[in-house]
């Protein structure tokens, strides 16, 4: 758990991938945006109703976001959906894929303002067409990058084809690493998180490795 100044940020563990599950809870209003409704939505319920005691307010869940297509970040969607009633977004050139309905398309910068807290939407190229990570700036300290599986401690998330790698490498190098500070927080979509300042000195490796 990060407890920042204004917001709290939970994470839950689930399925057999290890996928990781992020909510965003305002300690002043106790607005919620949830990251990769991935599996077992019970456990993602249960991390919904602990995240109350993160605020004084009421918590709600605003936005459900999932960060790419892929089946194993998906699977509990149209039940926390359903539960929740709550919104979702996803990266315009993902929806197609994605076998619940997408209220919101994200495209690159978008910023989404809930009650207390933004997050701006990066377009990251190459692990799906659509793929996005989301970008929480903290005013009191580090800004945190939820990354979906375009960006991982040790390189890069799996690509396809060459030119798939070439478009991810790129956008990751342009779009994070040259736009975000050192002492960035990186949380993805499976596994243990890192910073950037961490990784920063490894791009020339992954692109000469390409992955």
């Amino acid at each position: 758990m990060h407890q920042l100044s204004e917001v709290t940020i939970r994470s839950i563990s689930v399925s057999e991938m290890d996928n990781n599950v992020y909510l965003l809870t305002s300690r002043s209003t106790g607005a919620q945006v949830l990251i990769d409704a991935a599996d077992d939505a019970p456990a993602i319920l249960a991390l919904l109703a602990d995240a109350q005691e993160d605020t004084d307010a009421e918590a709600r869940l605003a936005l459900i976001i999932t960060t790419h297509s892929h089946w194993d970040h998906v699977r509990a969607l149209e039940e926390v959906r359903e539960v929740t009633k709550a919104r979702t977004a996803a990266g315009a050139d993902d929806v197609a894929d994605i076998p619940v309905p997408t209220d919101v398309r994200l495209q690159h910068h978008d910023v989404g303002s809930f009650e207390g807290f933004e997050l701006e939407a990066i377009h990251l190229r190459g692990h799906t067409p659509g793929s996005v990570a989301l970008l929480y700036r903290d005013p009191h300290g580090p800004a945190h990058l939820f990354t979906g599986d375009s960006l991982f401690p040790g390189g890069v998330g799996r690509t396809t084809t060459a030119d798939d790698f070439d478009s991810l490498i790129d956008d990751v190098t342009t779009r994070v690493f040259d736009y975000l500070p050192d002492d960035t927080v990186v949380h993805p979509g499976h596994g243990a998180g890192t910073t950037l300042g961490a990784e920063r000195p490894h791009l020339p490796e992954w692109l000469e490795r390409r992955w």
